[in-house]
């Protein structure tokens, strides 16, 4: 046995594995010296490996003076080419790159990031923003970060079950002090779009091609595809995928390792740090590992005799690790107050149609926003939208270079995940229904809470590393005619990135935070254990009163929210979108819609009043520019009497209400 036959080899190659090829599965240093020190017995000196590393470094694109003396092909005498950029250099300029692409992208919220958000849907970045601020709590005031009783107060929420993003919220303290919650999200936005494209070209440059371009196309679609841009606007904890190259990385590095312990470490805290970023994409990743790594044995079995024990030895350590840092935030999150099982029908069938694989996305150059209406569940969840040319090229490469294990392995991952994200129901331009092979596995653990159209999110992946393999080979093909070649290969890369080039996310203007709040004219009405009750109620598509909150920093409470809880607030029952229903909200609700003001009966006053004194409500407040406020306004003063107006909002003071004893 030789020491490259545990490494997964992406391309034959004629000079044999000591030519200093790169593989699919890195060579970063740490694996290397332990490979080169650890295997004498197999490779007969460790002479032999110094050899083939100092070969390695000769050959690695980009560093200086390389090519000196190298036969020129047509006079077979020796030609010195100029040297090219240090490694280094060209890095710095694709991450600045990355970085102004991703300023590109948020650009138009930038210019007032309180004041815009998505055009289509505010919910999710209020939110976004209150976890942001409970981070500044977590840091200052030693919070409990696993759960609020801030929010949806009395009965509080389970942050481990909902999307907390501890591991960005943390590290985005001192901007969220300084800034705010908003400024902080655009940060954030715009970092977890330009990192991820940085990662996966990092990671791809070093241990997948030897080419630079074919790395930064890689790295590009990963962290710009069509599927991140959609969720830009909304998810900055599924965009923010740094890790995930690393992570990938790192269980490839296993198969081959001879310090599984060390590795085994190195993988556990990767993961309990993405854990706190998202769990979803964590397990996503984890699964596509799993398939890649068994489409491989499945083509060479051999394999399985040199993989399985560092392997087995990494991922044991890794579990033992992760499973202890874990363990506490992983019992508040099953089995804590407030915890939930599985998420409403309605989230579970989420679903990609066929279509929406060969139209750009909607945010993109080629995009049509009326177009891809009924081709996912909305404008946030476009998990796919690769363009025709590109799906064509992607299937084209794959056929060019089926020969290759890693080819095959990838195409297998990238086209059963994208089956999956096709949901419980199969469809075709929004026409048809066929059953999906989705509808068993929802009911499976862990996967009950998944949102099945992401699965779409690895296909995306897998299409970035198809692109920079097939770049890499193309790039070095022998041929005469080298500049024709490559104008051949960038020609076929822009008919295919162009379509789906990002455009600047869509924003409108959304409604300022009260001075009233910002002024903290708020502070004498409300105690430490008494409500701020914003009109309407906090809810999904109510989240003004979230931003209101988190721009004090949390400094008091709210009832309801926008937030995943147990239906009727009974933990360990499926889970829904907000809290416990509440009568009051439902009234206001349909008032904010209609404009109509709703006659209250009397029981409907004692009901609400119930209500209030269960929130513990010191102040009810109406901002007067609130679209229907006059409807609003009527609404609860049959309920809590005439409003008083200060500064910019209509104000009741229900303390002597909810004061008094029931009954």
């Amino acid at each position: 046995m030789t020491l490259a036959e545990p490494r997964l080899h992406t391309t034959p190659d004629p000079e044999g594995p000591e030519s200093g090829s790169r593989t699919a599965t890195g060579t970063d240093g740490g694996a290397a010296e332990s490979a080169g020190s650890g295997a004498g017995s197999e490779t007969g000196s460790d002479t032999a490996a110094a050899a083939a590393a100092d070969e390695e470094r000769t050959r690695r694109p980009g560093d200086a003076g390389e090519d000196a003396g190298t036969p020129d092909r047509n006079t077979g005498q020796p030609a010195t080419r100029p040297a090219r950029w240090p490694t280094w250099r060209r890095d710095l300029a694709v991450y600045a790159a990355f970085l102004v692409a991703g300023l590109w992208v948020t650009s138009q919220i930038w210019l007032d990031p309180a004041g815009r958000v998505a055009s289509l849907y505010s919910s999710d970045p209020a939110q976004v923003q209150y976890f942001l601020a409970h981070s500044v709590r977590v840091v200052l005031h030693g919070e409990f970060p696993f759960f609020t009783d801030r929010l949806n107060y009395p009965d509080g929420v389970n942050l481990m079950a909902n999307t907390a993003i501890l591991g960005l919220g943390i590290p985005m303290v001192p901007v969220t002090l300084l800034f705010g919650p908003a400024v902080s999200f655009v940060v954030l936005v715009t970092i977890g779009l330009a990192g991820t494209a940085s990662a996966w070209y990092y990671v791809i440059s070093r241990h997948l091609v030897s080419v630079p371009i074919a790395a930064i196309v890689g790295g590009w679609l990963c962290g710009f595809s069509p599927a991140l841009l959609s969720h830009a606007n909304w998810h900055p904890n599924i965009i923010s995928q740094f890790l995930l190259p690393f992570i990938v990385w790192r269980v490839l590095v296993l198969t081959r390792s001879t310090r599984p312990v060390r590795d085994g470490v190195i993988l556990a805290l990767l993961v309990t740090y993405q854990a706190f970023i998202n769990e979803e994409i964590l397990l996503f990743t984890a699964m596509a590992c799993g398939v890649f790594l068994l489409a491989v044995l499945a083509q060479e079995p051999a394999r399985w005799k040199a993989t399985w024990r560092p392997l087995g030895a990494g991922l044991a350590v890794c579990a033992v690790l992760a499973g202890a840092l874990l363990t506490y935030p992983l019992i508040v999150q099953f089995a804590g107050r407030q915890a939930y099982h599985g998420l409403s029908d309605a989230v579970r069938d989420y679903g990609n149609d066929l279509a929406a694989f060969f139209v750009p996305g909607s945010t993109t150059l080629g995009g049509n926003q009326r177009a891809n209406l009924d081709l996912a569940p909305n404008y946030s969840e476009e998990n796919a939208f690769f363009g025709w040319s590109l799906a064509l090229l992607t299937v084209a490469i794959v056929v060019w270079l089926r020969r290759e294990v890693v080819i095959r392995a990838l195409a297998v991952t990238g086209l059963l995940f994208a089956i999956f994200s096709l949901g419980e129901r199969i469809s075709w331009w929004n026409r048809g229904a066929f059953w999906g092979p989705w509808d068993i596995l929802v009911k499976a653990p862990l996967l009950d809470a998944v949102v099945p159209t992401r699965f779409g999110l690895i296909t995306t992946v897998v299409i970035g590393l198809i692109l920079a393999l097939a770049t890499d080979r193309a790039w070095k093909l022998e041929i005469a005619d080298q500049r024709a070649l490559r104008a051949v290969v960038v020609a076929a890369l822009a008919i295919a990135l162009v379509p789906i080039l990002p455009l600047p996310l869509r924003e409108v203007s959304r409604p300022a935070v009260p001075h009233f709040i910002t002024s903290g004219q708020w502070r004498p009405y409300v105690g430490p254990d008494q409500t701020l009750v914003p009109v309407p109620i906090p809810a999904m598509g109510h989240t003004n009163g979230m931003r209101w909150a988190a721009a004090t920093n949390l400094d008091f409470k709210i009832p309801g929210g926008y937030f995943l809880a147990p239906r009727n607030g009974n933990t360990g029952d499926p889970g829904r979108f907000g809290g416990r229903p509440s009568g009051l909200s439902a009234v206001l609700d349909r008032v904010a819609t209609s404009g109509q003001p709703a006659t209250l009966t009397d029981r409907q006053r004692r009901r609400t009043l119930d209500e209030l004194r269960h929130w513990r409500a010191a102040i009810l407040v109406l901002p007067v520019r609130q679209d229907n406020v006059e409807a609003l306004r009527s609404t609860v003063d049959q309920l809590a009497g005439p409003a008083r107006r200060t500064a910019d909002v209509w104000l009741w003071d229900v303390r002597a209400l909810t004061n008094r004893t029931p009954g």
